[in-house]
């Protein structure tokens, strides 16, 4: 047996640094790595004596220990590159805020703090604490930070959960050919996360600009990363990726900053993607001032072992060696950065013991509702049609009106792109939904690893920095791999980071129940995504509809699902000739046919059955209204249109393909019970299919699925209101 050793060719170092080390650093440099590293320290220990005081609601995850980490990584980056973080970030976003504000030319031995830099350490403090004088307007806090004019894309409390969003901030640099880089801070605990590998490889892949910077400070909450993790050094796994990585201590200032630089020139130069692990020390517990050993966990004597190396101790003191600074600008660094600090409490807290909030900085508890979605107004000038409006019209296949509409913004807007799996495959993708796309626009329809939690978050973190992302989720059930970035990050994310982004992202997914894929390809997702009001949900029935409300999306500042039935890929529908640029409104249902007798609103495909239903059903005495939804998303369905068609009915069933549990009928219906209940003259009912996953089997899948008698005989039932 042959056997050949095979060698990893990326770069894996550790670096130290030596005495003379630190003198690569002008003086000014180390100076204002130092006041940051000072400033981080105050303000933690601030956060912590007002957490006592109870001026701060909800968790406090200091970086007591690990202030280098940030100081010296950020002064080693560019004013224009993005950062994001995690639950415990305020180290990172104080350091990339300052470094913002404060520019390369401010000595903090000599300079004055100027107002900018006050305000902004008040303004950290502010949104932590929950004001409205904070970033995000108290919104996001502790764990939500966001401040993209100083290139904090944003923190993010699910671990990992800010890492495919890095890679989508990259890309957009990528795409922009810009020469700026994002750095990805997260802890050990992510290294095992999904969305972690997904990142990786995705930025491996295309070789985006990005830095994955690990902190790794032993611990997750109480569990040693020896305990979680099968390899000691979790930089090894850059090798996977082809990643060149490198380690430092977290206590050595000097490796940290050159570690940083060094990736980021490689980067520029056209490098890749590249991984930095430092070894920190968290001083004390996952939340609070308790040293972790009062949790058993670890123990005393390792903590203070730490505590002798931590980096506050060594790097003035290697400053000091070195003839760099006096201990006189030492303590005039410290005492500026705690009076800094101390600005910022006394300008949010009323004087104590105990401090208390001030009263006039919370956030108007009215506005507690307010920014979950884009306030519309990017749409105030676009001029909405229906198809009456056209005269010249022409036949053409919804899945070509998919590509031809795709086609016009790729053509229009170079922002636009389209990702997902086989999408820049056969010629337009796994069921022609982009077809003659690809070879149009080769650098723009591309198509991505099977990793949908990656893919989708790249898609946001690109839309969070301007791009118009199309991404398509092959089927439904995937979006559940998915699930993080789709609905705690996309629906969240503007609410959250206090209206300070907009999500200008389409996703779309292929319905494919009826065609024996089974329980795992086969959902409708509409109730899922309804849980979300961040979402904007619309499911065209014909080709005429798709068009319109995907310009009305494109146009749209919020992130849009787009829910396709297979059935309609292959029908026929009359189009404007020659017109690819009209929009149909979000929250504007049509009705399809008028009647008197009971009102039946679905979307989608049903929508087709429902009409070829019709003759049957005035068959047998009932002349049903029929109503398409087109937007299903709650905030914008059009109850309107539902009610005035009440009046005339007294009745209202729900039709839906969907099953029972995935279906939006019993909440629809409960809405419109508290809003009509005069006008009815029964119970709403909602129709679905079977609440089971749907079978292989052709037999059971037909008894799953709801059939076209159950249909005739539940409207019959309720137009004579003999329902319930």
């Amino acid at each position: 047996m042959n056997r050949e050793k095979l060698v990893v060719e990326q770069r894996w170092e550790r670096l130290r640094s030596d005495a003379d080390d630190i003198k690569q650093l002008s003086v000014r440099r180390a100076a204002q790595i130092l006041f940051d590293m000072y400033l981080i320290n105050e303000f933690e220990h601030a956060l912590l004596r007002l957490k006592t005081d109870d001026c701060i609601w909800g968790p406090v995850h200091t970086s007591v220990g690990q202030e280098a980490v940030a100081a010296a990584s950020i002064r080693a980056l560019q004013r224009g590159d993005k950062i994001t973080g995690s639950h415990r970030a305020h180290h990172q976003f104080l350091s990339k805020t300052m470094s913002h504000v404060l520019d390369e030319e401010w000595d903090p031995l000599e300079d004055d703090m100027p107002a900018d830099g006050s305000e902004a350490v008040v303004r950290t403090l502010g949104e932590i604490m929950g004001l409205a004088n904070g970033y995000c307007g108290g919104r996001g806090g502790s764990m939500h930070l966001r401040n993209l004019e100083a290139g904090v894309l944003g923190t993010n409390a699910i671990v990992a959960g800010g890492i495919p969003i890095a890679a989508g901030a990259a890309f957009a640099e990528k795409q922009a050919a810009s020469g700026r880089l994002v750095v990805s801070y997260f802890g050990d605990g992510a290294v095992n996360q999904g969305a972690f590998h997904e990142s990786c490889n995705l930025a491996g892949v295309w070789k985006l600009p990005l830095i994955f910077f690990i902190e790794n400070n032993l611990y997750a909450v109480g569990t040693h990363s020896d305990e979680a993790t099968a390899v000691h050094l979790l930089s090894q796994r850059a090798n996977a990726y082809s990643m060149n990585a490198l380690i430092v201590d977290g206590s050595d200032t000097v490796a940290i900053h050159e570690a940083t630089r060094t990736a980021a020139d490689d980067i520029r130069g056209g490098g890749g993607p590249w991984f930095i692990e430092a070894f920190c020390y968290r001083k004390y517990h996952h939340a609070g001032d308790t040293p972790g050993s009062a949790f058993g966990y670890r123990s005393k004597e390792e903590e203070q072992q730490f505590e002798q190396n931590e980096a506050l101790r060594a790097f003035p003191e290697a400053l000091r060696n070195a003839a760099m600074l006096s201990d006189q600008q030492l303590a005039r660094l410290k005492q500026k950065a705690a009076d800094c600090v101390q600005q910022a409490v006394d300008s949010c807290t009323n004087a104590g013991p105990p401090r208390t909030v001030r009263s006039d900085l919370w956030p108007a508890a009215g506005s507690a509702a307010e920014g979950v979605r884009s306030s519309g107004a990017e749409l105030a000038d676009v001029h909405y049609v229906e198809a009456s409006d056209f005269e010249a019209t022409t036949s053409m296949v919804f899945s070509d009106a998919i590509a031809a509409v795709t086609g016009r913004w790729l053509e229009n807007d170079q922002r636009v792109v389209v990702l997902g799996e086989e999408v820049a495959s056969f010629g337009g993708g796994a069921y022609g939904a982009t077809r003659g796309l690809p070879q149009r626009f080769p650098d723009r329809v591309l198509n991505t690893p099977i990793s949908e939690a990656g893919f989708v978050g790249l898609g946001l973190g690109a839309a969070m920095s301007g791009m118009r992302p199309v991404v398509e989720i092959m089927f439904p059930d995937f979006s559940l791999v998915a699930a993080d970035q789709l609905f705690n990050q996309i629906a969240k994310a503007r609410h959250m980071y206090g209206g300070t982004t907009d999500i200008p992202l389409v996703v779309r997914t292929r319905i494919a129940t009826g065609c024996g894929y089974g329980g795992q390809h086969s959902m409708d997702p509409v109730g899922l995504f309804a849980l979300f009001p961040g979402w904007r949900i619309v499911a065209p029935s014909n080709a005429f509809d798709y068009i319109g409300l995907f310009n009305s999306a494109m146009c749209s500042n919020d992130p849009v699902v787009f829910l396709e039935h297979h059935t309609l890929y292959k029908n026929r529908y009359e189009v404007p000739v020659s017109d690819l640029d009209y929009c149909v409104a979000f929250g504007k249902a049509r009705v399809i046919q008028s009647g008197g007798d009971v009102t039946v609103v679905s979307y989608g495909a049903m929508t087709e059955r429902l009409r070829a239903l019709a003759p049957t059903l005035q068959q047998r005495g009932v002349a049903a209204e029929l109503i398409d939804l087109r937007t299903l998303d709650f905030p914008s369905l059009d109850f309107a249109t539902v009610g005035e068609s009440l009046r005339k009915t007294g009745s209202l069933v729900s039709v839906e393909e969907a099953a029972g549990g995935q279906s939006i009928g019993n909440r629809l219906g409960a809405i419109i019970s508290a809003r009509y209940f005069d006008y009815l003259d029964a119970p709403c009912y909602s129709l679905t299919s079977l609440d089971v996953p749907n079978s292989v089997s052709r037999v059971l899948e037909a008894e799953a699925m709801l059939d076209d008698e159950t249909i005739v005989d539940t409207l019959v039932k309720a137009a004579e209101r003999r329902l319930l």
